[in-house]
């Protein structure tokens, strides 16, 4: 019961925390620019983290310890590629996107070439993946919701969706920037505590190899390939690296980060710490990984953020909520800029005339959009037959794949 308790604490503070943040910002978003591109007064510090915080989300952290427990260490290269996907934006297109001050990426085939429908159609792919994301938020956050208090899952989805639509409606980027230095901070104190007393409650490193072999060994997988960081062959890493980096320069929401920037000179800077910042979760994550197999055995196998927050638990309560708070915090991270960007994209790329209106009744059209498309995602989530994540991630995934290409033969 008293674990129970501290989760649900844990919950309430950061869902009630996340929206308070949002409203006490929205005097910060007062103007269409301020709300999509911070009005380009963002330094370093808060484009990294507002970054870091949108790339990590949920399949670089609860995703990669599964990973890692059912295929070995290969998977730690998703931090790698990581950090290499934010390198080629920042030294390759994050300036021209602000020079051109944009606040979707397909506004540069209308800026630059005159062609609304290329706008469109970008804007369409892009939206294609965003929408999925929109879904799966709310649905990872009413999973856990379900599962600490045991609440109908249609209520707790809704609860997820108004956190989300609430700060990022009100707040606007400058809220999902200042949210996620408090993401990034939980995730990396959560993560590094949890490996740490883990790792010790095990008995050390040696005794933590041992038992991971004998995990392998009764699950049927092959020990040297499953430690090796190539244990999956050098064609998937490679794969991992086109999946992870060649959709990235048509991630609007790095536009408007892009775009937010006070000065150009700092673009690249913050591009770069976003990208180391964004690169360490997976390792600690995949540790975590490690530990979980050490300590469970062929029995580790599972889904979900409960990789992360069954090994905590058992070591101690308290860590237990500080890793659903970091949980929580890599799913919230990523959904509200994603939700922005999707708003953005809709009022700026697909509402005709968009472009002259003022910038008052552009912030309005972002709010109701915010809302009305986190209420649909949120729908979707409650009613929807989610089966893989995976697969569906896969699909946004391949959706965007033309837009970079088309971007970085015109930037």
């Amino acid at each position: 019961m008293e674990v129970d308790l501290i989760a649900l604490g844990v919950i309430v503070a950061y869902l009630v925390g996340t929206t308070l943040v949002g409203s006490l910002l929205a005097r910060r978003s007062s103007g269409s620019n301020a709300w999509a591109a911070g009005g380009g007064q963002m330094g370093v510090l808060m484009i990294a983290v507002g970054i870091a915080g949108t790339r990590i989300g949920g399949v670089g952290t609860y995703g990669v310890a599964g990973d890692v427990i059912t295929t070995g260490l290969w998977n730690l290269w998703y931090g790698v590629n990581t950090f290499l996907a934010l390198a080629l934006v920042g030294l390759f297109f994050a300036v021209p996107y602000r020079r051109l001050r944009l606040h979707t990426v397909g506004e540069i085939f209308s800026l630059r070439f005159n062609s609304r429908r290329c706008q469109v159609l970008t804007s369409l792919c892009v939206q294609t993946e965003y929408l999925i994301v929109n879904i799966l938020e709310p649905f990872v956050i009413a999973s856990i919701l379900v599962g600490v208090t045991g609440m109908p899952f249609g209520i707790a989805v809704f609860i997820a969706a108004i956190v989300l639509i609430s700060y990022t409606a009100l707040g606007g980027l400058w809220g999902s920037a200042v949210t996620n230095l408090i993401h990034c901070v939980v995730m990396l104190v959560g993560l590094s505590l949890v490996l740490l007393v883990g790792i010790n409650h095990l008995g050390g490193w040696g005794e933590v190899v041992q038992r991971v072999d004998v995990g392998l060994a009764e699950s049927g997988m092959e020990s040297t390939s499953w430690w090796s960081f190539v244990g999956a062959g050098w064609m998937a890493v490679i794969a991992m690296f086109f999946s992870a980096a060649v959709h990235t320069p048509a991630a609007s929401i790095y536009v408007n980060f892009s775009s937010a920037a006070k000065s150009e000179k700092s673009i690249v800077p913050a591009f770069m710490w976003a990208g180391v910042i964004a690169s360490v979760m997976p390792f600690l994550a995949g540790g975590i990984g490690v530990l979980t197999l050490a300590e469970y055995g062929a029995s580790a196998q599972g889904s979900g953020y409960s990789l992360i927050t069954r090994l905590a638990t058992q070591l101690d309560p308290l860590i237990g909520g500080v890793a659903l708070a970091a949980v929580l915090a890599a799913v919230i991270s990523s959904g509200g800029p994603i939700l922005l960007s999707s708003s953005t994209m809709f009022v700026t790329d697909w509402i005709p005339g968009a472009k002259a209106w003022s910038s008052e009744k552009k912030l309005k059209a972002f709010r109701i959009t915010t809302a009305a498309y986190g209420l649909l995602a949120a729908t979707i989530a409650w009613q929807g037959q989610i089966g893989s994540i995976l697969d569906l991630l896969l699909l946004g995934f391949a959706m965007v794949v033309p837009p970079p290409i088309a971007v970085g033969d015109h930037i």
